[in-house]
């Protein structure tokens, strides 16, 4: 396929923050008394606002405000074992090469998502798109066409790069190109992806004068 421009998901697409991610949820669902596989099941891919509201039902905003907060501390200091995805750096440092703009289009806040970004010591993109900057987050299209908007090009010729279910539903809805990254087998709408990939390593990219060409070296 071809593109003008790339929108990458941050965790479990550009950064393992897997570890890190599961230790604050955990806790917080302990704590809280729900399930904590129900919770993991639900929280990938989507603004941790949302998962609190979905599960403290009929609790004020105030106090769900204040969970948010907490959780925020947590993720945010806890960075142990955050890394790049195999892939991750080689990519981005060939798309700066090539004058290729891309973007990072994530669901976490500020603090948690430059915390992770820096850990995995990413290069900084132009456009950084968090959860702060758009009132519907994914799996609605807000947070994409926001970050083609931020790159100046429309959300068709950009190609979305997602892992999560929520992600990939998210760039569809925005008329993106997707790639999917070690999605996992019952996501919705995976047929409906450009390429689906287990790794960024197999994700080449190629650039003739004005013509970008993306293509996967494997399935």
């Amino acid at each position: 396929m071809e593109c003008k421009g790339f929108l990458f998901d941050l965790d479990g697409t550009l950064v393992d923050s897997l570890a890190a991610v599961e230790h604050a949820w955990t806790a917080w669902a302990t704590r809280r008394g729900v399930s904590p596989d129900e919770v993991l099941d639900f929280i990938h891919g989507k603004q941790a606002i949302t998962s609190l509201r979905h599960f403290m039902p009929g609790e004020s905003e105030e106090a769900i405000q204040q969970e948010f907060l907490a959780l925020e501390q947590a993720e945010a200091a806890d960075t142990e074992g955050v890394r790049a995805l195999p892939g991750a750096v080689r990519l981005l440092n060939q798309l700066d090469e090539l004058g290729i703009p891309w973007a990072i289009v994530t669901s976490g806040t500020v603090p948690v998502a430059h915390a992770r970004h820096a850990a995995a010591g990413l290069p900084t993109p132009k456009v950084f798109i968090t959860a702060e900057q758009v009132k519907h987050g994914k799996p609605e299209p807000d947070p994409y066409l926001l970050g083609a908007e931020k790159l100046g090009l429309p959300p068709q010729a950009c190609v979305v790069v997602e892992d999560a279910p929520a992600g990939i539903l998210s760039g569809l809805a925005a008329g993106c190109h997707v790639v999917a990254v070690n999605a996992p087998a019952e996501t919705p709408k995976l047929d409906q992806v450009d390429i689906a990939l287990t790794t960024l390593e197999a994700l080449q990219v190629e650039k003739h004068g004005e013509r970008i060409t993306v293509k996967a070296l494997q399935a």
